[in-house]
């Protein structure tokens, strides 16, 4: 049986309960925010903190774009299913999260130590299937990332990828596969948390 544990385990943690909260148990996907607005100094933090988390050989295939004109909001939010548009269009901060198909170009760049290794990846598909895994994985250091720097993140799948990098990624390269908002949760933003699987039922030993 599957059930949510209301005790968190704070004693065995290396970070401080705020911090454990803050990044964890009392996080949140928001669903509002406020008009407050988030600076270029914070976007290029939550960046230079997501880059951090490891990838598959360093390779970091997640691309950012950061939607700030109001022509390019509008038609992101129409690419969008339901109420996401209208969130896309009222969100402090915009981000289209994609990857880069061709990420095994930049191997002098991320493994300087090896580029040769570059040559395991000519393959179209197998680099596609790790560079889009790699990029979900990084997805996910992104909003903790959102989160370390005060803010709240809103992700959002529900969206036409053709029609959004039609936008973003003309050039055919990156594929966007995710879109998250970002800022200071407004009135009304959460959603009741719904029950998490406990260890019982998600892990095993063998």
């Amino acid at each position: 049986m599957s059930v949510q544990t209301e005790t968190q385990p704070y004693e065995m943690l290396s970070i401080n309960s705020d911090a454990a909260d803050q990044l964890f148990f009392e996080a949140r996907s928001a669903n509002a925010f406020s008009d407050e607005p988030v600076s270029d100094e914070v976007l290029d933090a939550i960046y230079d903190t997501m880059k951090m988390g490891p990838t598959l050989m360093n390779n970091q295939p997640l691309r950012i774009t950061w939607v700030k004109s109001a022509e390019a909001r509008q038609k992101v939010s129409e690419a969008m299913a339901g109420t996401n548009a209208q969130k896309a269009l009222t969100a402090p901060a915009l981000a289209i999260l994609s990857f880069d198909t061709e990420w095994h170009e930049e191997f002098p760049s991320f493994f300087p130590h090896a580029p040769e290794r570059k040559a395991m990846f000519e393959d179209q598909g197998a680099r596609t299937a790790i560079g889009n895994n790699n990029a979900w994985l990084q997805a996910g250091y992104f909003i903790m990332a959102v989160r370390a720097v005060g803010l709240a993140a809103g992700p959002m799948a529900g969206f036409d990828a053709a029609a959004v990098d039609a936008v973003v990624n003309a050039d055919g390269r990156n594929k966007s596969f995710l879109i998250v908002n970002v800022g200071k949760p407004g009135a009304d933003a959460w959603f009741g948390r719904l029950p998490r699987h406990d260890a019982q039922f998600a892990t095993r030993s063998i």
